[in-house]
């Protein structure tokens, strides 16, 4: 009897242990995936490591996509998670979650505030003055009416040199707003103005912290991310979106064409660095 009882005490002690290890397993596995990955793939900056949807797999935000691994890190899955039933895009709605900001706490005040018809739509836009990409998108919204643009300068120095001289000109002269239009859309380069300072690396901090390393990068009032140049037709259907017109969109699958500091990667090996979340940042959005 007295045998009898040792072992279910020994199995229950057993059972115990068991429980309690698997349980600090599963906690722990976020954590020593992400050691894994950042000793594997030291370039790439992992922000954080999740369970996903699917057991046995996690996500992995690296600030700009989600991958998918296993428990051990040894295989990556690059592409979409989707939910076949509701054929939700998974990826897209976490990407929203963790690119999410609080659109009213963004320091306006160190924006360029350009004012369309009766201003009822916003956006707010991280921007290279010596970007494309951005050019292009000045273009058509040069078109648009009813509309309130926060343009952040964000110069890209490493991808186009001269943009943070050319960032300050515009910055410092007399009529910011229109000397942003004149230089964008028609090519005109800004005279500037006796300006001693600029909000330009309090703008690249604030872009460390949103994780903005592409221009443009445009944010709507719901919180929303657009990264890169969106056509014009999810362009029209995000701002139609603000007065009802529209479905909107959020950040999920619009990513168009961009300028990054990854195309400088060839001249500079420099990573940007990471900043302190600083209040702005809100998963999930507002």
């Amino acid at each position: 009897m007295k045998t009898a009882m040792f072992g279910w005490r020994a199995l229950l002690a057993a059972s115990s242990l068991l429980c309690a290890t698997s349980l600090w397993a599963a906690d722990d596995a976020p954590s020593a995936i992400k050691r894994t990955l950042v000793e594997r793939y030291p370039r790439i900056t992992i922000v954080d490591v999740e369970p996903s949807a699917v057991p046995g797999i996690y996500e992995v935000f690296t600030g700009g996509t989600i991958v998918y691994t296993d428990r051990t890190a040894d295989h990556l899955f690059v592409g979409r998670l989707i939910e076949t039933q509701s054929n939700r895009d998974l990826s897209a709605e976490r990407l929203d979650f963790y690119n999410g900001i609080d659109f009213q706490k963004l320091p306006f005040d160190r924006a360029i505030k350009v004012v369309k018809g009766n201003g009822s739509r916003k956006l707010a836009i991280f921007e290279d003055p010596n970007c494309p990409y951005c050019q292009r998108l000045e273009k058509e919204l040069s078109t648009m009416t009813d509309l309130t643009v926060y343009v952040f300068l964000y110069p890209l120095e490493e991808v186009h040199p001269g943009a943070t001289v050319r960032a300050h000109a515009i910055w410092c002269s007399p009529d910011r707003s229109a000397a942003w239009t004149d230089w964008m859309v028609n090519r005109k380069a800004p005279l500037g103005g006796p300006c001693s300072s600029d909000p330009i690396s309090r703008n690249e901090a604030l872009g460390e912290t949103l994780r903005i390393n592409t221009t443009p990068t445009l944010f709507l009032p719901n919180g929303h991310r657009i990264p890169g140049l969106p056509s014009l037709a999810v362009l029209q259907q995000v701002l139609d979106s603000q007065s009802g017109t529209g479905t909107g969109t959020g950040a999920g699958g619009t990513t168009g064409k961009t300028s990054t500091r990854a195309d400088a990667d060839k001249r500079s090996p420099a990573v940007m660095a990471r900043g302190a979340q600083r209040g702005i940042g809100a998963p999930g959005g507002t």
